[in-house]
């Protein structure tokens, strides 16, 4: 395969294996399967498209070690980010992993066979000198990427080479999505030898434009806007919202200087070893400078406190290797207004009595949130559009009340006076989920057993999560008596929208001295199996949001207490 003039050799095993396709996708059928999972398909599309060339596979031991000690593969090959396929040991077991078995490799959204593997190796990796090496020198879990290796990575890691069956199927900006042999191609077509690559996993803004365009003037380049579309950073804004927006920004560029491509990488949000990654992917992309940013792909704060690496250590690493990069870095350059001149100007140019303006991501976000005006000088009016149609006001976003307490605590009564009350004011749809609503109609197949427990919670929480992030606002009502249940429903539903958590927190004697119906004596009486306060324990909440007692108030100043703590956060302002 000839190797176009832009970024060296390229690995594309689509390519390389499309003339044996029929016969791949014949042997596919009788392997065993291994079914990837979100992050693993991210690292796959790029392995077969030649996005991680060198890697024509999940790295083996020597691969993966020598990355994760020295930022190079067996081979010498300079590469900074471990590319592995972790299994457990029961998919192991049960699909016959071995060295020298071949086995397909499948995607989970639509089971397509993706590709074949031949077992190279499988060995039990030290995570904790892997967190240590690559993410932090301290494995704080408070590092994202280490959170995910220590509680959802599995035990062992397989490597070996991949034969390409078929690429990945996408149905979202199709148009957009360039292998790195068709940007390189595409590049070619128009004529461009020099390329600036910007990378970004957040919506771009007036500063983005003009830094990106200074960057390319200086070079007498172009510019590829090339935003991760893969798995970023928990919290971030979902890329169909940023997409949008920078494809509203394309059009303020100077006539044919940028380009949009999208990237599907599954970003670890490791500083510096993720910013010469980058470039890596950047150059395999046909791209022939790549701009690196102040704490470049850093994941903010560690439990102290304190950034997990210094603002240039990204730039100093890219810098380090610069001369077997095959690809020039461009510092990043803080750029700030200057009303007085409407033009924009990176900080350090500026001279000592130059008035400046400039709003930060927490002040966007909150302007975002309250509806509140975002000057044009910061952001193209289409960019905020985009923005605010993703970003409803404060009180058009959907939230979740979530009350547990005992059985016979008031938690039920407050529910539905609280739905009540809500659905009298209006302005968005309210949604009830009471304990014994769901067990009937979701869960009737589960018991009373911890997992069970748990996973009833969990049902609601999804429920939850899905009418929070339509803008609804949900009660929901279950015991929930285990802290890891309800922390997990926090998790699921925060992903969308605002979660409070209110403890009933009525007495264990005065539920069961008031029970009507009669089930806390059956209980008592051994008729009722795992019944929570009698023989079944109820861990009280660490952090609730709000902490209430119907033996010492009634439902209607528990409700106003509720709604007082909406409308305190913007929920009930009125419309």
């Amino acid at each position: 395969m000839a190797n176009p003039p832009h970024g060296g050799v390229l690995k594309d095993l689509i390519a390389r294996d499309a003339p044996r396709r029929k016969e791949l996708s014949e042997e596919a059928e009788k392997l065993p399967a291994v079914v990837l999972t979100e992050r693993q398909l991210c690292d796959m599309e790029l392995i077969l498209n030649g996005g991680f060339s060198p890697l024509e596979g999940f790295m083996n031991e020597k691969d993966y070690n020598g990355v994760v000690e020295n930022n190079r593969l067996a081979d010498g090959n300079l590469f900074s980010m471990p590319i592995t396929l972790d299994l457990s040991k029961e998919t192991i077991e049960e699909v016959g992993v071995k060295p020298g078995a071949r086995i397909v490799l499948r995607d989970l959204r639509d089971d397509r066979n993706l590709a074949i593997m031949t077992i190279e190796d499988i060995y039990r990796p030290d995570k904790q000198k892997e967190a240590r090496e690559v993410f932090d020198k301290d494995g704080d879990e408070a590092h994202p990427a280490i959170k995910y290796l220590y509680h959802s990575v599995q035990e062992f890691y397989v490597g070996g080479k991949l034969e390409a069956i078929d690429r990945l199927m996408h149905y979202d900006y199709v148009a957009l999505r360039y292998s790195p042999a068709e940007l390189r191609l595409h590049f070619d077509k128009l004529g461009w030898s020099r390329v600036v690559a910007f990378q970004t996993r957040n919506p771009m803004h007036r500063a983005h434009r003009e830094l990106t365009v200074r960057a390319a003037r200086q070079r007498q380049a172009n510019v590829l806007i090339h935003p991760v579309v893969g798995l970023t950073k928990p919290g971030d804004i979902d890329h169909f919202t940023r997409v949008r927006v920078y494809q509203a920004l394309l059009p303020r560029y100077p006539n044919g200087m940028a380009v949009l491509g999208l990237l599907p990488l599954a970003m670890r949000m490791a500083g510096p070893r993720e910013a010469l990654w980058h470039a890596i992917i950047r150059k395999n992309h046909g791209a022939t400078h790549f701009i690196v940013g102040r704490d470049h792909a850093g994941p903010g704060k560690n439990s102290k406190g304190v950034d997990f690496y210094g603002p240039y250590d990204a730039q100093d690493l890219v810098t380090k290797y610069k001369d077997e990069l095959g690809i020039e870095m461009v510092p990043f350059q803080q750029m700030t207004y200057l009303p007085d001149r409407d033009e924009y100007m990176p900080k350090d140019e500026v001279p000592k009595d130059v008035k400046t303006l400039d709003i930060s991501g927490t002040e966007l976000r909150k302007r975002l949130r309250t509806g509140a005006h975002i000057p044009e000088w910061f952001s193209y009016p289409e960019v905020v559009r985009v923005l605010r149609e993703s970003h409803p006001p404060r009180n058009q976003q959907g939230f979740t009340i979530f009350l547990t307490g005992y059985q016979n605590s008031g938690k039920d009564a407050i529910a539905r006076a609280l739905n009540v009350t809500l659905n009298q004011q209006g302005g968005r749809s309210v949604s009830l989920l009471l304990g014994e609503t769901v067990r009937h109609e979701l869960s009737s197949e589960l018991g009373f057993t911890r997992a069970d427990r748990n996973t009833n919670v969990g049902r609601i929480a999804f429920v939850a999560s899905e009418l929070t992030k339509a803008g609804a606002a949900v009660i929901a009502a279950p015991i929930a008596p285990f802290e890891d249940g309800r922390k997990h429903a926090r998790e699921m539903v925060e992903k969308y929208g605002t979660f409070f958590l209110v403890h009933v927190a009525t007495p264990l004697e005065y539920c069961e001295s008031t029970d009507k119906k009669g089930v806390y004596a059956k209980a008592r009486r051994g008729e009722i199996k795992g019944f929570t306060g009698v023989d079944d324990p109820y861990e009280a909440p660490e952090k609730a949001d709000l902490v209430v007692d119907f033996q010492k108030s009634n439902v209607r100043t528990i409700v106003h207490q509720i709604v007082l703590l909406l409308e305190g956060e913007g929920l009930l302002e009125q419309l």
